[in-house]
């Protein structure tokens, strides 16, 4: 499985990009699956629920299926778990496309606006092979890639990850 990320500080625009590059690469034939990290508690259940009663009683882990999709939760009572354990419990894809883990040891393509009154975070990683920007940005190591131009990052991400571009 192929795993490329897309980082950035909050608001930079992330999560569109991200929708828009899954839209591309599946619209392609590209079978891709998606994984994104999050500050906060994720809780897909409610109180009274009975998968919330199965949690609740001690279950480790508790599917809901419906006809359409199902959601798995897994109780993991510790520490976060890291992206490579979360990686090997996804079906096999073309492509892992990986909003956030920032920090994590795989290429990255990071969004940045200068809106965010941020930094660019690509000077100090290695690993971010290109950036995606709205802005004029200056000499960079990696290429600049306008973030409006999905079809140009999408055969971005493809060549680097050896799949295309398609």
């Amino acid at each position: 499985m192929r795993i490329y990320g897309v980082i950035g500080w909050r608001n930079s625009g992330k999560t569109g990009l991200m929708e828009r590059l899954v839209a591309d690469l599946s619209g392609r034939g590209v079978s891709v699956s998606t994984v994104k990290h999050v500050h906060h508690d994720v809780d897909l259940d409610q109180p009274g629920k009975d998968s919330f009663r199965h949690r609740a009683a001690g279950a480790r882990e508790v599917v809901l299926a419906s006809a359409h999709r199902f959601a798995l939760m897994a109780e993991h009572r510790g520490p976060e778990p890291e992206l490579p354990a979360i990686l090997a419990r996804l079906a096999p894809v073309d492509l892992v496309l990986v909003e956030g883990y920032k920090r994590d040891a795989h290429p990255k393509i990071e969004v940045w606006r200068a809106e965010t009154g941020q930094t660019l975070i690509q000077p100090g990683d290695p690993l971010v092979r290109a950036v995606a920007t709205d802005a004029r940005l200056g000499d960079l190591p990696v290429p600049v890639l306008n973030l409006n131009d999905t079809r140009t990052i999408a055969d971005f991400i493809l060549r680097e990850v050896g799949l295309g571009p398609l």
